[in-house]
């Protein structure tokens, strides 16, 4: 597994280390030019050492784009293309490098302009393996006519206005999910592109079912606890906020998963209207943070003002992880860090000041025990709790039971038993409770 995990990060270095051959072979191909006029022929001196770092770093990036190629889905010809101007590229640079030697000269007298003109198509097959490249990253349309001459989509000017699909649900799905699932790289065979290819869905089957969030994969998956091996978007990248998934989640169930509908020619908009407004920045709902999305208006109106910032740089200044999710009213994202369970006790009091602002807690990993966290009482207004690896039983359960607000707790590894998690559930607000490997007692 570790030489697994090495090789998937060696190929991470890839976008990288691929500057380095562009950097040094363009300032090469640049001293071997300017080198012709008598105040810079100095700079001929450094052409052969500088297109020998070029060289090596060439080599280095082709093994590294081997290895990444190995991690994605890429498609086959562009994938195909790229590596083959990749390695040319470093052929071709290393035999530059051998036909400027004094030993081949000896042998084979090359005029300088034909060296320059050498050079010069080096330059430009660093262009087209970069083209190549970026088309793989970007989309095999990064760079066309066709980007340059298509038309930025207007913005609606109000929310009766908005395309459900085209203005609002198409662009949150290109900016979060487009670059693994998009043509040119599809992961697991699944693009986001139009909306016949989120229908037809990829390896799993459909992504989007009409009217049914239990069958469509794609909410399934950005639903899913980020330690999950199955969230998306993957491999760290930023995840949908709060009113972009409940915009996803309206737009399956409530409009069916339509596109070429205005948001007027809907029915039941009356919920997701201020969020959509939120999202499109349009009058004064356009007021929202830019982690949840959500505005002022429309979050738990339980949750207090609160102007003590003095107490969570004190907090933070102790070894807690504390983060500002919205300023008005103050939400905040608190993580006690992994086998500091001591420190809990140590801010206890400091925490019981701020509970009702405390949304997300993280306490997972600090072998904490059911009185230890008795304080979750207070946090009334919590939305989402973590609680694994932690040898809590069934004493919580009143506790959680009383968390009117809650919609996720994680249970993974705990002591609770299987009677317990149903208890659970008469918590009608818990939408998602994670309870993988329960230990026996």
């Amino acid at each position: 597994m570790v030489l697994l995990d090495i090789a998937a990060f060696s190929g991470q270095l890839h976008p990288l280390i691929v500057h380095l051959p562009i950097g040094f072979l363009i300032l090469a191909v640049l001293f071997e030019l300017v080198s012709y006029s008598k105040k810079y022929e100095f700079l001929k001196s450094a052409v052969f050492s500088i297109l020998f770092l070029g060289f090596i770093a060439a080599v280095f990036a082709c093994i590294f784009g081997y290895i990444l190629s190995l991690s994605g889905d890429y498609d086959y010809n562009e994938l195909n293309d790229h590596k083959v101007a990749g390695i040319a590229l470093a052929l071709g640079t290393g035999l530059l490098l051998v036909l400027g030697t004094n030993t081949v000269n000896r042998f084979i007298k090359l005029k300088r302009s034909v060296f320059s003109g050498l050079c010069v198509l080096i330059l430009a097959l660093v262009s087209y393996t970069g083209h190549q490249g970026g088309k793989l990253t970007h989309g095999s349309e990064y760079l066309s006519v066709k980007v340059l001459l298509e038309q930025p989509r207007e913005k609606p000017a109000s929310v009766e206005q908005a395309m459900i699909f085209e203005d609002v649900v198409h662009p949150i799905l290109i900016q979060r999910c487009s670059p693994c699932h998009r043509d040119g790289k599809k992961k697991g065979e699944f693009s986001v592109q139009t909306l016949a290819n989120l229908l037809k869905g990829g390896k799993t089957g459909a992504a989007i079912v009409a009217g049914d969030l239990n069958k469509s994969e794609l909410f399934a998956r950005i639903m899913l606890d980020p330690t999950n091996e199955k969230f998306m978007p993957t491999d760290g990248k930023t995840p949908l906020t709060k009113t972009e998934t409940e915009i996803i989640q309206w737009w399956i169930e409530n409009g069916k998963a339509v596109e070429g509908k205005r948001i007027s020619e809907l029915k039941n908009t009356q919920l997701i209207t201020a969020k959509i407004s939120a999202y499109l920045k349009l009058g004064a709902s356009s007021e929202s943070n830019d982690f949840t999305g959500t505005i002022t208006d429309d979050v738990n109106q339980d949750i207090p003002a609160f102007s003590n910032y003095a107490l969570i740089d004190t907090m933070r200044s102790k070894g807690l992880n504390i983060r500002v999710m919205q300023h008005k009213p103050l939400m905040l994202d608190i993580t006690l860090p992994e086998g500091k369970a001591d420190l809990l006790n140590l801010v206890n009091n400091d925490l019981k000041s701020i509970a009702k602002n405390i949304i997300w807690l993280n306490l997972s990993d600090n072998n904490l025990k059911d009185q230890d966290i008795e304080s979750l009482s207070l946090m009334s207004n919590l939305e989402k709790l973590r609680l694994e690896n932690n040898p809590i039983t069934d004493k919580i359960i009143p506790i959680i039971l009383s968390l009117k607000h809650l919609e996720s707790i994680n249970l993974n590894e705990t002591e609770l038993s299987e009677a317990g998690i149903e208890r659970l559930k008469q918590n009608r607000s818990l939408k998602r409770i994670y309870q993988w490997n329960l230990v026996s007692r």
